[in-house]
């Protein structure tokens, strides 16, 4: 028998085993309610489910800590939770999604921060926007890693596409240049200027990411540099200190992906197998990488993939970018071209051009120079294939160049400067080549001086764009 006690406003009603009906005089259980049942504010202490039956929570529900009684019975909500609003998830909150699709209209945040502020172990398949980087990044169980860019390179080259030549030595005084200049590699014309590098340096070597270009290490007067010196690609300006190498040394390689650059090789003026990485996004000191194994000879050539580093001299190694350690024999040789070659990638192919070639024991003097174009596949391997040639200077086909530098983004690789033997002299050609063609490559314009032992580097290379 149900017990009223008081009707109007707080009414309380106490049931004691009676069956008690709201819209029914038939009532079949302890308490039946026919219709809606509305309220505001209800709480929920402990449980971790909400259950309505043909009603609906007005307002909010609340879960609270709580104790939670194991005698109660939980229940489970089936068809449609609409939310309409924001869901907000407290610090150290779990937040689990049962359905196997969820679909949100109108805008979704994630979270977001600097580079500095990624978590340390997180879930791998985390999701984040890189504020540094401006893009979103997931982590794949080792590594954060660039959501792919490619489709905007594709639809909008303009959109990137900055590469940039920097630094050099010419015949005159003073010997070792400054200057940094750019193109656009999917247009063609003249370099402009871009700034000056920190000082007066020739044989360095260059990476890039999407926003940042590094130059690390130099030859000048006075001495052999371990300087680490970076720009902002997307604009015009002098270049900004980093931090040192763990060595100084000159006529080393560099590659990238768009988080980690490593810095490869070189001569101090004796040839080091020293191998560098830095987090291109920071500032900062650079860290040992391990050490260059069978292509440990200055002035490899570099290109990378998305996860792969590849040095190419007589032999050819790789490395795996997001890793440390030595690197290791990719299996096949680079059968010209040996030394001085300038590097670009499509993130699966790997193609240089020029530099010197012949038998490794001809005399220095004796060693022939090469024209070639030829590029590997990054990840599979196999044998160099040769894909066409330089052009020489003004126009006609099969300048046989060394000292040059090359970069590309994913589709077209440029070639920039050099010394050609025959006439004797510094260039200032840039030569352009589709990578996925073969033949010769084409008249781009030119450099802005004739410029040997210039580095350069891109804003959207074929390592770019993944990790």
């Amino acid at each position: 028998m149900a017990t009223v006690r008081r009707i109007g406003f707080g009414t309380i009603f106490e049931l004691e085993d009676s069956k008690v009906g709201v819209g029914t005089d038939a009532a079949t259980h302890t308490l039946q309610v026919l219709g809606n049942i509305r309220s505001e504010d209800a709480t929920d202490i402990g449980i971790s489910s909400l259950t309505t039956y043909q009603g609906f929570v007005d307002k909010e529900a609340r879960f609270p800590k709580g104790v939670i009684d194991n005698q109660s019975q939980s229940g489970s909500t089936s068809g449609e939770i609409v939310i309409d609003g924001d869901v907000t998830v407290s610090s150290a909150t779990t937040f689990t999604s049962g359905p196997q699709h969820l679909t949100v209209t109108d805008t979704f945040t994630l979270p977001s921060g600097d580079t500095n502020s990624r978590e340390l172990k997180p879930t791998a398949g985390s999701l984040r926007f890189n504020q540094d980087f401006a893009t979103l990044e997931f982590y794949t169980g080792n590594n954060w890693a660039t959501v792919n860019t490619f489709t905007e390179m594709q639809n909008s080259p303009r959109n990137r596409g900055r590469a940039l030549n920097i630094g050099g030595q010419i015949r005159n005084s003073p010997y070792h240049q400054r200057e940094i200049t750019y193109i656009n590699v999917q247009s063609k014309g003249n370099a402009v200027n871009f700034g000056d590098q920190t000082g007066d340096y020739s044989d360095t070597a260059a990476l890039a990411n999407e926003i940042r270009g590094i130059s690390a290490m130099a030859n000048s007067s006075p001495g052999v540099k371990n300087d680490i010196q970076y720009i902002t690609m997307a604009s015009e300006g002098d270049a900004i200190d980093f931090g040192d190498l763990t060595q100084a040394r000159f006529r080393g390689a560099a590659l990238s992906s768009s988080t980690r650059g490593v810095v490869i090789g070189g001569r101090t003026p004796s040839s080091t197998n020293v191998m560098d990485y830095i987090e291109i996004m920071t500032l900062g000191n650079a860290l040992d990488f391990g050490d260059l194994g069978t292509s440990a000879k200055p002035n490899a050539g570099s290109v990378s993939s998305p996860t792969r580093g590849i040095i190419a001299n007589k032999e050819i190694d790789f490395i795996t970018i997001a890793s440390k350690g030595n690197s290791t024999e990719f299996g096949m040789d680079l059968f010209t071209g040996t030394y001085h070659q300038g590097g670009g990638s499509t993130g699966t192919r790997g193609m240089w051009a020029g530099g010197y070639g012949g038998p490794a024991s001809s005399p220095y003097a004796a060693i022939m120079k090469t024209s070639s174009i030829r590029g590997i596949n990054i990840e599979s391997g196999g044998f160099a294939v040769e894909y066409g040639n330089l052009v020489s200077n003004r126009g006609s086909t099969g300048a046989a160049y060394n000292y040059n530098t090359g970069t590309s983004d994913k589709t077209r690789a440029v070639w920039m400067g050099g010394y050609q033997i025959d006439p004797n002299q510094h260039v200032n050609n840039i030569d352009f080549f589709t990578m996925n063609s073969s033949g010769f490559a084409q008249d781009f314009g030119d450099l802005t001086k004739e410029l040997a032992h210039n580095a350069s580097c891109c804003d959207s290379h074929g390592g770019l764009g993944g990790i």
